[in-house]
């Protein structure tokens, strides 16, 4: 197994990293198959957890299970997870990739067709940046961004250099929420006034950790990138980052955006709400986490209809009425949109109306998982990889439009959340533009603070892309 790794990566910042943010792109062609049968070659960022296997989930499984296309490099900037993921690759895709620890090092490689990116919230936005400036397609996770002028910039980057870039919310390759959002869309529970996501789910207390020496193989400087340094804390590394401000998007990011992205996806909601507001807290336990485990906002259209989302990371029990999902109010009924499920109800008496489950669906044999079907004991998510396979899918045929989760999408159900967010740390309610993407009114200079941040050089993110 090759690593590499660039020891003197602060010394050739000014040459590398700023030339990257700065100049042209240094390649500006990607795939172009002339074939179906074409083999696209893909570099996963982030090989932990989500980048990974992940119960089937995972980046580089799904990857690793498709015809014609081949992991061919892992990128990661903890060292120590490269020999197990450099073995799963193996025996899953039947290759062994190269395993990479500095990204730019990926927008040299012209044999890199595509780029994935599995790696924290406040990471997303350069990388994905980076490598459409290079020519590269790109799969890039939820949230997609850690404000909302980096979402905007990554729509700009994906159309300026022509690239696919595709969202990690995968609800929009399921067919049973499909098949809720047309019977929404088609007026069936009437006018929808009221859409909510909840995000129920018990968080543990990370308790208090004291700062330490970085461990051998762990780039501390390149996982902090675009944030503030600060000093190596385990606390703040592998997970745990999801609970600090200068790296998370808090659980309204983390989970909250797949409910948004549904709730605004069946309301048929393609403009930013106007008013926003936000409360709550962090309940339970005294720790280093900084962000709340509880939040409750209030998202008021220029139409008057309204979006709500809710999480709560503290003890819960659905048998008494918590339950995660999407909820739909019409003039006529209301709808359940669960991960695989939806369910209808009419009228005073709430009568059932249609529902449908994913055990309704025609099951996938294994054989067309690809190369799995070398290992039984590998699981593919099915739901995973039929939002993967759109994704290589629309790099075959060069249409952002075939694509299930454009970055737009994903720009405009992650600037919810933001919006959440920021209502939340000012301490307002909001006006907003839909528009000019900023506030406005009496606490704008409050709101429009947060809009952007203090890039660490040369971690920055370009004033234009």
């Amino acid at each position: 197994m090759k690593t590499s790794n660039r020891r003197e990566f602060l010394s050739t910042t000014t040459k590398t990293a700023v030339g990257i943010v700065l100049s042209a792109p240094l390649v500006n062609t990607g795939f172009s198959a002339k074939s179906p049968n074409d083999t696209i070659n893909v570099a996963v960022v982030g090989v932990r957890g989500k980048g990974g296997l992940y119960g089937g989930g995972g980046h580089y499984l799904n990857y690793c299970s498709m015809p014609n296309v081949r992991v061919t490099t892992l990128c990661d900037i903890d060292e120590r997870l490269f020999p197990e993921a450099v073995k799963n690759v193996e025996k899953i895709g039947g290759n062994t990739p190269k395993a990479v620890v500095d990204f730019r090092d990926l927008l040299e490689d012209k044999d890199i067709d595509v780029i994935s990116i599995a790696t924290p919230d406040h990471w997303h936005a350069l990388l994905t940046i980076w490598a459409c400036q290079a020519g590269k397609d790109v799969y890039v996770e939820k949230p997609i961004s850690y404000n909302i002028d980096e979402g905007r910039k990554m729509v700009q980057a994906a159309r300026k250099y022509n690239r696919i870039v595709q969202v990690g919310t995968q609800n929009r390759s399921s067919e049973v929420a499909k098949a809720a959002v047309k019977l929404l869309h088609d007026g069936k529970l009437g006018d929808i006034y009221l859409g909510r996501g909840i995000v129920y789910g018990h968080r543990g207390n990370i308790g208090h950790v004291k700062d330490s020496p970085i461990p051998e193989g762990v780039n501390w400087d390149l996982f902090l990138g675009p944030a503030p340094y600060r000093p190596f804390n385990e606390n703040r590394f592998h997970y745990n980052w999801h609970w600090f401000w200068d790296t998370s998007t808090t659980e309204f990011g983390n989970n909250g955006t797949h409910q948004m992205d549904k709730v605004r996806w069946g309301m048929n909601k393609h403009v930013h709400p106007v008013r926003v507001s936000c409360n709550g807290g962090l309940y339970g336990w005294d720790s280093d986490q900084e962000i709340p485990n509880l939040q409750t906002a209030i998202f008021e259209y220029g139409d008057g209809t309204i979006m709500e989302l809710e999480i709560r990371s503290l003890y819960t029990n659905p048998e008494f009425g918590s339950k995660s999902g999407c909820f739909f109010y019409g003039s006529e009924g209301w709808m359940y949109l669960g991960g695989s499920e939806f369910q209808t109800f009419f009228g005073p008496k709430d009568e059932p109306g249609p529902s449908m489950s994913s055990s309704d669906l025609e099951k996938p044999v294994l054989k067309d998982f690809g190369n799995a079907k070398k290992d039984s004991s590998v699981k593919v998510g099915e739901l995973e990889y039929a939002h993967f396979s759109n994704f290589i899918n629309a790099v075959r045929s060069r249409r952002w439009q075939d694509l299930n989760a454009d970055i737009l999408e994903g720009h405009m159900s992650t600037s919810i959340i933001h919006l959440g967010n920021v209502a939340y740390r000012t301490e307002r309610k909001l006006a907003f533009n839909p528009t000019s993407e900023r506030f406005t009114g009496e606490f704008a200079d409050d709101g429009n603070a947060f809009m952007t941040r203090e890039y660490r050089s040369p971690y920055i993110v370009p004033d234009e892309v």
